[in-house]
């Protein structure tokens, strides 16, 4: 009766959450198996907001739970990754270069060189950004639109975005198969990575904004 009890309890500290995000995850994963792990991370990567570091330790969790293989695990969250990036570098590839800039000539305190500068930047370092930027959240998904529309050539922005997106996803679904039922420790560490990289990407956009903000004002007082 012991041993009954305990793996009684034990099951149900396996089982899979039922609500939020996780939840619909988990139902996604539980009723389509590797396919809907793939249909969550493209949506993921298409509607950053949904949170990878939760998708991800949790389908290494229902690979530990046998609902899926780890194989199918890594395989599908991986074409899912590249699939929703495909759709965001199409996106940009639509948009175009001139109306880019047509609509970046509209906005305040900003100059066409500074759009050209980052245009030249991705040029030369296009390769490292698209590959590293599969590995950092936020940026993961916004890095797809500037390499469409700077035509990066398809093969490589596949290549690099299959190569990126394999280890992000790897490192997280890993996490969640070794730690099991406590995948959710995932979330916590990787949320303060995400908040940390989006502080500072809000920081340097403010010190953008300030730096031309005071050059203005420069400008205006010599004038006078």
């Amino acid at each position: 009766m012991q041993l009954i009890s305990l793996a009684t309890a034990s099951l149900a500290t396996e089982q899979a959450p039922t609500d939020g995000v996780a939840g619909w995850a988990a139902g996604l994963v539980d009723t389509l198996g590797g396919p809907g792990a793939g249909l969550a991370i493209a949506l993921e990567n298409l509607f950053p907001p949904l949170p990878s570091e939760v998708i991800l330790p949790l389908t290494g969790f229902a690979a530990g739970r046998g609902t899926i293989s780890l194989l199918s695990a890594l395989g599908w969250t991986t074409a899912g990754s590249v699939a929703g990036a495909l759709a965001l570098y199409l996106l940009g590839a639509v948009f175009g270069r001139d109306r880019m800039h047509a609509i970046w000539a509209r906005l305040p305190l900003v100059k066409a060189s500074d759009l050209e500068r980052t245009e030249a930047w991705f040029a030369r370092h296009g390769t490292k950004a698209v590959l590293l930027g599969r590995m950092v959240p936020i940026f993961r998904s916004l890095i797809s639109v500037p390499a469409g529309v700077e035509r990066m050539a398809l093969a490589r922005f596949t290549a690099l975005t299959a190569i990126g997106s394999l280890a992000w996803n790897s490192v997280l679904v890993m996490a969640g198969y070794v730690l099991g039922d406590r995948w959710d420790v995932v979330e916590g560490y990787v949320g303060i990575f995400s908040k940390t990289v989006l502080v500072l990407a809000l920081i340097a956009i403010a010190v953008y904004l300030g730096l031309r903000l005071r050059g203005r004002d420069a400008r205006h007082r010599r004038a006078r």
